[in-house]
């Protein structure tokens, strides 16, 4: 039977309506893919990685470098290029004149399990360029990178660009010139709620790592502008004879200030768990602007007229300082903090710190920190050595008991309650780990 006008009418305003609630609709995800690749092939297979795509390397030897341009995953879909975890490694070799990770204009990509050898080149293993707009949301993980020391300025994981939410995780770096250096020196490349952790970084010439300071931050489509923190955690900062003296002598790791207003003003560095082992020249750890030092074990027996460890101005002051629960061993200064006379900056304090050093403490308001002299820490911790193979800074006995220490001063930290091991704090312990006849 033929339908009338008026039906056809509404039978294709329902079609019409049909078609519009199924654009409406979101589309099914892409289906994520893993390719495999190996030396000769594998740089054809990067630009078409799309998000939750892996690309799984063989291993082999790989000459040409890897560049991530222009290349985004999404949140909850990275993109991931992963090395061997059996049998032959996958190896990148470093060459001259390209560094040999490049990455510009990236968000949401994993690199892992690789080797980097740089055969010497002057170059930087991971480099984030200084032409790019952007990278973020860059995961690094288990790579093992060593021989970038052609000079001071070869790094073996840096950032010359604004960066945000990177997470640089259980990597070794070891003979670079500078282990990881993230911002650029005059302050235009903000690196932002980072997370570094879990990396050893050994016998670098200058910084096992450095964050520069920042100036006001760019305007960038999704860049943080809430109040964010880096996390510094459970890193191992290393220095040998390799260093640099003299003038060029750098600290084991130095984090600058934050832009001073607008966003980030209020960023923190939470730094905590960390072993800084040695320095010839310089201090172990320099700082400024807002830094929660906590938790960590410092030793070094050169005596070379630099604190262990010196909160002081570089291209500011230091701002709010909590310094708490760290151990130090140093033969002249432990902790020391320098303001500026027309730069006076209130709630800067250290409590509940081991110090073994000539001179203890200067410069900060101290309460319930244990002191002594450098040549008395044998009685208070089990093996203060600089053989690090032998080296244990956990407390001999009771030595290390004091009153009570309110925990709740240092609520909104992470792991604030935990010592260098894990271990929970009782509010009584003194210094990086917690004395287990207290507990």
């Amino acid at each position: 039977m033929p339908r009338t006008v008026g039906a056809m009418k509404q039978l294709n305003t329902i079609l019409v309506f049909a078609a519009c609630l199924l654009c409406a609709l979101p589309a099914p995800d892409v289906q994520a893919k893993t390719y495999t690749a190996g030396p000769d092939d594998y740089l054809r297979m990067v630009p078409v990685l799309s998000p939750g795509d892996t690309l799984q390397l063989a291993g082999g030897y790989y000459l040409r470098g890897l560049r991530i341009h222009g290349l985004e995953g999404k949140g909850g879909a990275p993109i991931t290029i992963a090395g061997a975890t059996e049998g032959q490694p996958t190896v990148f070799f470093g060459r001259q004149g390209s560094n040999t990770i490049s990455i510009k204009n990236a968000a949401y990509i994993t690199v892992r399990d690789l080797e980097l050898d740089g055969r010497g080149a002057f170059v930087d293993a991971v480099k984030a360029e200084g032409d790019a707009d952007y990278a973020h949301h860059i995961t690094l993980e288990n790579l093992h990178i060593h021989n970038y020391a052609w000079e001071q300025q070869s790094v073996g994981i840096s950032t010359k660009c604004p960066a945000w939410d990177w997470v640089v995780r259980d990597n070794r770096i070891v003979g670079t010139g500078t282990g990881m250096y993230f911002g650029n020196s005059d302050g235009s490349a903000p690196f932002i709620g980072g997370l570094i952790e879990g990396n050893e970084v050994v016998d670098s010439i200058g910084y096992n790592l450095q964050i520069k300071h920042q100036v006001i931050r760019p305007a960038l489509v999704d860049m943080p502008v809430e109040p964010r923190m880096t996390i510094v955690r459970r890193n191992r900062f290393i220095k040998g004879l390799s260093s640099s003296d003299g003038p060029n002598a750098r600290p084991n790791v130095l984090v600058g200030h934050f832009p001073l207003h607008s966003p980030g003003e209020n960023d923190e560095y939470a730094i905590y768990g960390n072993l800084f082992f040695q320095n010839p020249g310089e201090a172990l750890f320099q700082g400024e602007g807002n830094i929660a030092l906590y938790s960590n074990l410092f030793f070094n027996s050169h005596d070379n007229g630099f604190p262990a460890v010196a909160i002081q101005p570089h291209n500011d002051v230091p701002r709010k300082v909590r310094v708490f629960f760290n151990t130090v061993v140093h033969p002249s200064r432990g902790i020391r903090v320098l303001r500026r006379d027309d730069r006076w900056v209130d709630g800067q304090w250290a409590t509940g710190n081991a110090v073994f050093a000539d001179t203890p403490i200067q410069g900060v308001a101290n309460t319930k920190n244990l002191t002594g002299e450098y040549t008395a820490v044998s009685n208070y911790l089990k093996r203060p050595v600089s053989d690090l193979r032998e080296l244990d800074f956990s407390p001999r006995g009771g030595e290390l008991l004091g009153s009570a220490i309110d925990l709740s001063a240092f609520n909104g930290l992470p792991d604030f309650d935990r010592d260098f091991a894990g271990v929970l704090r009782n509010g009584r312990s003194r210094g990086g780990y917690v004395n287990p006849g207290s507990r």
